[in-house]
């Protein structure tokens, strides 16, 4: 079994350095013989400025944690966290104002609106909340991400890579608490894909953000500095400072306990 990292024992524990965090969470699907207890007791905490990553085997129960960590599913028992704030126990209208104001997000579809330009679609969490554009953060993003000449292109105009680097922004132009990406490189090839991953951490260093990624790419998962495994919806290890290797192993590890 993967041996967990004691440094992250107490720093990312649910508390008060966690910027995210599971306490107990229990999340079921079904009901009586049909029933699939996807998150079975999960207690992780997620770290602030830190990029970690969340491995694991098919149904281990991974997405599930994420989209309750996000307000985007309700979990059946348990707590799920952002900084003070018991997601499980606000109503779907709190929910939604958490979700546009305080969390960003990054898919593998992208989720681009078409008929609007890359820039309006950068500033639409913004514009939703009402609130006015920091211009430097948006010059520092899309400089960054080299979509300067295309903010005025729409998302069929762009390649993919440029779709994903501008969902990317729209993530961070609101300098969220957190920003949550879900296979972000899934439908990209492997130069955009480090490209995208490349940004993220960079994201963390310099504009202090925290990143909790959902991975099944070893590759991926080695840019954060953090891998928390499921395995049957529990943690089953968690390893600081990983690399490939180090990835590839514990995944091994998993598949034989299993």
């Amino acid at each position: 079994m993967t041996t967990v990292a004691s440094e992250h024992s107490e720093q990312a524990g649910p508390g008060t350095m966690a910027a995210v965090a599971a306490v107990d969470l229990v999340k079921v699907y079904g009901a009586g013989d049909t029933a699939v207890r996807a998150l079975d007791g999960v207690t992780v905490g997620f770290e602030r400025a830190q990029f970690t990553a969340i491995m694991g085997p098919s149904g281990s129960g991974k997405s599930t944690l994420m989209h309750c960590l996000a307000g985007l599913d309700k979990a059946t028992s348990g707590r799920a966290l952002l900084g003070g704030t018991d997601l499980t126990a606000q109503p779907d209208r709190v929910l939604t104002r958490v979700r546009r104001e305080r969390i960003g997000f990054v898919f593998q579809s992208f989720n681009l609106l078409p008929q609007l330009t890359a820039e309006q679609n950068i500033m639409l969490p913004l514009d939703l909340a009402g609130r006015r554009a920091e211009r430097g953060l948006l010059q520092h993003l899309t400089g960054t991400l080299g979509l300067t000449g295309r903010l005025n292109h729409r998302p069929a105009e762009l390649s993919g890579g440029q779709q994903q680097r501008v969902a990317v922004a729209r993530a961070l132009i609101t300098r969220p608490e957190v920003v949550f990406a879900d296979e972000p490189t899934g439908n990209l090839d492997s130069r955009s894909g480090a490209e995208v991953l490349l940004f993220l951490r960079n994201s963390v260093r310099e504009l202090g953000q925290t990143i909790v990624m959902v991975t099944h790419d070893p590759n991926a998962a080695a840019y954060a500095d953090r891998v928390v495994l499921l395995a049957d919806g529990r943690v089953a290890g968690d390893l600081a400072h990983p690399n490939q290797d180090m990835i590839a192993a514990a995944l091994r590890d998993l598949a034989v306990v299993r």
